[in-house]
């Protein structure tokens, strides 16, 4: 979703054993409902030593770059294993965020290492390396978004470096995102939707180095919605956090809940609205077509494409 102006509105890389993971998930344009992405963890499949880190990442694929117009080249959803993470590595011709939504992980970035506690993200921008680190005994719920400078091309060059038992910073010395609904500020009628809704831009385009325009971070309370509005230059995944509801895209209606992915196309004209009885909350990830234009026009519900 493309920041109001104020108003107006793996793959992963196994160490060369694999390329570009395949979809496993429905993305036909015809209709809303076999268009929304479904985490299932009867789908992950286990990845040992990721470009040689600590023992195992479970994982799979959400969306890839034949989603979608833009550079996106993967959405991963996952866990991290207890005492398991993602090994030091580089990456020089695209961008990468760690996103985790539960219990902590030992986000490095370029070298630094700090722990965050979930929600929270860390985008790391092309030419910088990182990884990650789950200490704890517990599993940690855990996603992965990647997009290019080139479209569909996937880079990386592993340190061998598993960042285990590392220093750690008192404070993170690398730009994050904490997705707190308590930093959320409230948005009346936003895209002329109902009621109030709860908005942050989490990441905004001067954090990358890529196309990657934003992470914004929703939440729709019971009743309220996010009004219809469609984007020209930009295109958008949006991630169910925690709560169910309804999409709209271009008249077409699909449920949906907590682990559902949704891709907002070029001039899809799309809404969200709260239906039941708790927060919906999502977070946006915007990718345009041309480094930094962005655009949003609203339109009134059920009106066709152009």
């Amino acid at each position: 979703m493309s920041k109001p102006q104020l108003g107006h509105c793996l793959t992963i890389v196994l160490a060369c054993c694999f390329a570009v993971l395949p979809l496993g998930a429905q993305t036909s344009t015809n209709g809303t409902q076999s268009r929304v992405v479904h985490t299932d963890p009867a789908k992950y499949r286990d990845a040992p030593k990721v470009h040689g880190g600590a023992g195992t990442l479970s994982y799979t694929g959400l969306l890839g770059p034949e989603d979608f117009n833009v550079n996106l080249i993967f959405l991963h959803r996952g866990v991290l294993q207890p005492k398991s993470g993602i090994g030091h590595h580089f990456h020089n011709q695209m961008e990468e965020m760690f996103v985790i939504f539960d219990n902590k992980a030992q986000f490095t970035i370029d070298g630094r290492t700090a722990e965050l506690t979930g929600p929270a993200g860390a985008p790391c921008r092309m030419g910088s390396s990182h990884g990650i680190y789950n200490p704890t005994d517990a599993p940690t719920q855990w996603m992965n978004i990647a997009v290019g400078s080139v479209r569909g091309r996937y880079d990386a060059f592993d340190i061998g470096d598993d960042r285990v038992g590392v220093p750690l910073d008192a404070k993170p010395i690398f730009m994050n995102m904490k997705l707190d609904t308590s930093l959320l500020k409230p948005m009346p009628g936003l895209h002329g939707g109902k009621g109030t809704v709860q908005y942050r831009r989490a990441l905004g385009p001067e954090v990358f180095r890529t196309n990657w325009g934003y992470v914004d971070h929703v939440a729709i309370p019971p009743g309220a919605s996010l009004g219809c509005h469609r984007h020209n230059l930009q295109e958008e995944i949006y991630y169910v956090i925690s709560g169910k509801g309804r999409v709209v895209i271009n008249g077409e209606t699909s449920a949906i809940a907590a682990g559902d992915a949704v891709p907002i196309r070029l001039r899809d004209a799309h809404a969200f609205e709260n239906h039941a009885s708790d927060v919906l909350e999502l977070m946006v990830i915007g990718i345009a077509l041309e480094k930094g234009k962005f655009d949003s026009v609203d339109v009134p519900l059920g009106a066709p494409t152009p």
